[in-house]
């Protein structure tokens, strides 16, 4: 068993303050094709990755998610880039399909020094009007269901310390 790769695991946290330093394409590219090579039901890669950079697109879909939830804050807390994975929502695995794109790219993102926290809301934004119209601004069918989202970026600080892990997570029979 590789030992870094269950120390990446382990050291892995949500990141909620981030520099405004660029990601280098590069950097993003490597993070983005992690995510294609997650399991997915059936094998038919029912999820679609949306890399925003845009400061106007990065800004929309902040104040989307904010409405959602009925506040004003900025829920990818600054993060120079959001990714938003997205799926056919007529598979019937498309949630468990962008969950693990999502952990993927959390993975990798931590493996190359940055900083990711899952944010939620995007089912809600993409079922509504507003974020159908961004799929088709965007060029993607409307049949797109959202399944979250990451903040990415280099995180503004050291990440705290996990807590601990409950006694009763592990059940063997």
């Amino acid at each position: 068993m590789d030992n870094d790769f269950l120390s990446l695991i382990k050291t892995r946290r949500a990141v909620r303050a981030y520099t405004d330093e660029p990601v280098p394409s590069d950097v993003l590219d490597a993070i983005l094709e992690a995510g294609t090579y997650a399991p997915t039901g059936g094998g038919r890669q029912s999820p679609v990755i949306v890399a925003i950079t845009n400061p106007e697109y990065r800004q929309e879909i902040a104040r989307l998610n904010a409405e959602v939830i009925g506040n004003e804050t900025d829920p990818y807390h600054g993060a120079p880039v959001v990714v938003l994975v997205l799926a056919n929502g007529s598979a019937n695995t498309f949630v468990e399909d962008g969950s693990c794109v999502l952990e993927n790219m959390m993975l990798a993102a931590h493996a190359l020094g940055l900083g990711t926290v899952w944010v939620h809301r995007e089912r809600e934004i993409f079922d509504g009007e507003k974020g159908k119209a961004l799929l088709r601004e965007w060029g993607l069918p409307e049949t797109l269901r959202g399944v979250g989202a990451i903040a990415l970026g280099y995180p503004a600080g050291e990440p705290g310390r996990p807590a601990a892990r409950k006694q009763d997570y592990i059940v063997r029979v």
